[in-house]
């Protein structure tokens, strides 16, 4: 399984003290995963399909820059690179700050 961190960023918590967050692709659907270990999985359930690119992408704000597996992740898997961006905005208190 492959984690590649995308994109990184910060925001502003308490409008002074820098946080960080990052979005990651990876070559599998996390949250299908997590259902099949607990055994959670919906009778016909499927992981989502990923991206041209191999990926689904995800935002992390708590492992946010760790490069390493295992992880956690904070939204939903997405199809581009944008669309977990724009996830990342709108739980993020203040605007993010992308490099």
């Amino acid at each position: 399984m492959t984690l590649v961190v995308v994109r990184t960023g910060t925001w502003l918590y308490d409008g002074s003290v820098d946080m960080p967050v990052d979005i990651i692709g990876l070559d599998y659907d996390f949250w299908y995963q997590i259902g099949k270990a607990d055994d959670q999985l919906e009778p016909g359930e499927e992981p989502e399909a990923l991206s041209p690119e191999g990926f689904l992408y995800y935002v992390r704000f708590r492992l946010a820059g760790d490069p390493t597996e295992p992880t956690w992740v904070d939204s939903p898997g997405r199809s581009s690179v944008d669309a977990a961006m724009r996830d990342a905005q709108g739980k993020a208190p203040s605007a993010i700050s992308w490099k």
